[in-house]
């Protein structure tokens, strides 16, 4: 089983040895791995061992420079962020797919979630969130790539809950 390192530094070593040497000397027999591991631990300020484990795991994934997910482009995303105003409100339909499913992702990321609505509803919603009065386009396309589904009847609409596709 291989063992992972995790690194031991103290502010002051002279608070470390009397804290140990308090401790040792409490005991009435010599301590075993695990209460060394505890004793160093609590004499560096941590609860115990899994403490310190825990803390040093923390700030290794703190370090590690975070991995950007490959479905994210910064450059098609600013492209598709020209289409909304300050507000947040969808100015034009954008001309190129590829940009139209991004700007129904953000629409989609708007709806509340686990909610059932009606068809006025999700027109009223979808109304509210552009500006170039075309909310039936907006209402087919999101069902068209399954960020939300309907009845055959087309009376309830609810967002479907997915991660964003590789190529939206």
């Amino acid at each position: 089983m291989s063992r992972t390192i995790f690194p031991f530094a103290v502010g002051d070593i002279c608070a470390l040895a009397r804290k140990l040497n308090t401790e040792i000397g409490a005991r009435d027999a010599k301590p075993g791995h695990v209460e060394l591991l505890n004793m160093l631990a609590r004499g560096a300020g941590f609860r115990n061992f899994q403490h310190l484990r825990a803390a040093a795991t923390a700030q290794d994934r703190l370090e590690q420079p975070q991995a950007v997910p490959a479905i994210f482009d910064h450059a098609r995303v600013e492209q598709a962020a020209r289409h909304f105003d300050r507000d947040g409100r969808l100015v034009r339909w954008p001309a190129k797919v590829s940009q139209q499913a991004l700007c129904l992702w953000v629409l989609w990321s708007r709806l509340e979630p686990r909610q059932v609505f009606s068809e006025a509803q999700i027109n009223k919603q979808l109304q509210a969130l552009h500006l170039f009065g075309d909310y039936a386009i907006l209402r087919r396309e999101m069902f068209g790539y399954n960020l939300v589904t309907r009845t055959k009847d087309g009376r309830e609409y609810r967002r479907v809950e997915r991660q964003p596709t590789r190529g939206a």
